[in-house]
């Protein structure tokens, strides 16, 4: 591996390790709302390899990524592993969410091998969790690690603009609505992402200040 490049400033910004330009646009709008830290991917950095996800749990390739990533670069780094978990094919697609049509999938690729699954399939059998894990890895202190739930059931097509992945599908009964027509500030107050983040948060608000994030 070559030399690794940095212009991230520990005390305002931390490394999320993702390629994903959505999930660092939603982690880094409720980052910043809460502690006045900016989120930077992966993309932010020249010469880090890419984490192969092979633990079987969601918690254990969060934490395999974020560790991984905060090792090299000397920074607080936090990282998930998030995905839906479907009633009716017994928690699948789960790790495998974002590969589930097989290697290099498109969200419209995966949507459409899981409606594909559940075609025939009745509502009340539709069922289905989205999750997120999220590991915090600061060097020299223990990995924190949180998880957050949102619960809904699959859609028989997907609607909406907004949102990625899986979110024109997942059918949220109190909205009324998918997670892909919500409008993002909506989303990033009631995803599985947003509620694994507050209570990472949680953890952090407390104690937080630009030293402890450095170690100082």
């Amino acid at each position: 591996m070559g030399e690794v490049k940095t212009t991230a400033q520990p005390e305002t910004e931390w490394v999320f390790a993702t390629r994903n330009a959505h999930k660092v646009k939603e982690l880094d709008a409720i980052f910043h709302s809460v502690l006045g830290i900016h989120v930077v991917g992966l993309d932010h950095f020249d010469g880090l390899p890419e984490i192969v996800e092979d633990r079987d749990t969601f918690e254990g390739n969060a934490s395999k990524k974020a560790e991984t990533i905060a090792a090299i670069l000397g920074l607080p780094v936090a990282a998930d592993d998030s995905g839906l978990c479907v009633d009716f094919l017994k928690g699948a697609p789960g790790v495998y969410s974002a590969r589930y049509a097989g290697p290099g999938a498109t969200d419209q690729k995966n949507n459409e091998k899981l409606l594909q699954a559940l075609k025939g399939v009745p509502e009340e059998q539709r069922g289905a969790d989205f999750v997120c894990v999220l590991a915090l890895a600061i060097p020299g202190q223990d990995t924190r690690i949180v998880r957050g739930e949102c619960r809904g059931r699959i859609a028989e097509e997907p609607r909406g603009k907004y949102g990625f992945g899986y979110d024109p599908l997942f059918f949220l009964p109190e909205q009324g609505c998918t997670m892909g027509e919500l409008p993002p500030e909506v989303k990033n107050r009631i995803s599985h992402r947003s509620r694994a983040t507050k209570k990472l948060l949680d953890l952090l608000k407390d104690q937080f200040s630009p030293e402890w994030t450095t170690g100082g």
